[in-house]
């Protein structure tokens, strides 16, 4: 049976800012807009390649932002605000798509439908909230990513943050990311080590299903 996404249906993004608007210097790296995701294709409703977020959250994520760049790093973001869409997008490709040519590179380990019930996929999603950011540092000085033991979506336990069979440094990073995020309102969860979600998150009990695109912003 299909889900429901009846509950999906906020289109007004005058809550919403451009990321790099408030956070000057932010590298995006919007993986649904690409190919190069545990799909394979672009995902509905990334329209232009770039991070939306609530006006609060943004401003909690630019004081993050000034924070690691003293330490001579910069944030680098994946996903931050994903419409509804998107999310109906990934649950119909668990339910009734078949291929899987891109589970060598984020769930080598795992049958697709471990995704849902391990939790890395959900039927609703705290980013259509449009406060909840998956992200990374990246070293200004050789302007690689910091070395977090597993790469972004990598669906597998390596991924959780508390996972121990990685290197000193790679578990080090990981807690920097967390710690710095965590000073500035932000809540990890278990299984991800690139998710945060705003604590104070403006619209908790919202899911938003405008396009992300800047021009939409705009009208």
């Amino acid at each position: 049976m299909e889900p429901d996404f009846k509950a999906m249906a906020e289109k007004d993004p005058s809550g919403f800012v451009l990321l790099a608007d408030h956070v000057p210097g932010i590298i995006q790296e919007i993986r649904y807009y690409s190919t190069y995701n545990f799909i394979g294709d672009r995902i509905d409703g990334y329209e232009e390649p770039c991070a939306l977020m609530t006006v609060e959250a943004a401003r909690a994520l630019k004081a993050v932002a000034n924070e690691v760049a003293v330490q001579g790093l910069r944030l680098k973001v994946f996903d931050a605000y994903r419409p509804a869409t998107a999310v109906k997008h990934f649950v119909l490709w668990g339910i009734e798509d078949l291929d899987l040519r891109m589970k060598p590179f984020f769930y080598p380990d795992l049958d697709k439908e471990d995704l849902f019930v391990k939790g890395y996929i959900a039927s609703q999603s705290s980013h259509s909230r449009g406060s909840t950011i998956d992200l990374t540092l990246l070293d200004m000085t050789t302007g690689k990513e910091l070395d977090m033991g597993s790469p972004f979506d990598f669906f597998g336990e390596i991924s959780h943050p508390d996972y121990r069979s990685i290197t000193d440094d790679q578990y080090d990073n990981r807690m920097l990311l967390q710690r710095t995020m965590m000073r500035h309102g932000f809540v990890p969860i278990d299984c991800e080590w690139w998710h945060f979600t705003l604590a104070d998150e403006p619209y908790p009990n919202t899911y938003f299903d405008f396009p992300v695109s800047s021009q939409y912003l705009r009208r």
